[in-house]
């Protein structure tokens, strides 16, 4: 079934923390995945549904609010080996390009910051919906996914497996499910 989007909802979103992911997949051993995600971020931006190339959003998130559910494993990530949190306390997106694929799915291309290195990456958004919520807040819903490899923002480390390959793989599945609440005109995004 494919979900047609109404001219109707073009304006400024906030994305709602409570009822959005920001999260990743990341092969650990060379033999099962290991899933997290990021609790605290927040971002806005503006989707205009019938002209989705004039669209754009950023994204911030809190690069300590990493949760693998493994707390050692959590500060592992927070250290100087992968992520230097206490250095780089935020993970910023930027969108610099949207395009429409299909009448319900886009193809975004923007700036990840990530340890002080910035680099474009593209991924592909599917608008999963919109709805006037029990509150009178019109909401949309995109969700999406691509790999990046870590060393290309300086995440680096590693371990050599004894039967060959490593601990951690150097491609990481980013994962994105989001709701949106519209803002009002007139009211600041922030």
């Amino acid at each position: 079934m494919t979900t047609t989007v109404p001219a109707t909802i073009t304006g400024t979103y906030k994305i709602d923390p409570s009822h959005s992911r920001i999260g990743f997949v990341a092969r650990h051993a060379m033999v099962a995945k290991v899933r997290g995600s990021f609790n605290e971020f927040d971002g806005t931006g503006y989707f205009d549904a019938e002209n989705p190339s004039r669209s754009h959003f950023q994204l911030t998130i809190k690069a300590a609010s990493i949760d693998t559910r493994n707390a050692e494993r959590d500060a592992h990530l927070r250290s100087n080996d992968f992520f230097s949190m206490d250095e780089y306390p935020e993970i910023s997106f930027a969108s610099t390009k949207v395009e429409p694929l299909s009448a319900n799915s886009y193809r975004v291309t923007g700036d990840l910051t990530l340890k002080g290195v910035t680099k474009s990456i593209t991924f592909d958004l599917e608008y999963t919906g919109n709805v006037v919520d029990p509150w009178g807040n019109t909401r949309i819903g995109f969700e999406g996914s691509t790999t990046v490899n870590r060393k290309d923002w300086g995440v680096n480390w590693n371990v050599a497996l004894e039967a060959g390959g490593v601990l951690v793989s150097e491609n990481v599945t980013l994962e994105f499910e989001i709701s949106a609440v519209r803002i009002p005109e007139g009211e600041p995004a922030a």
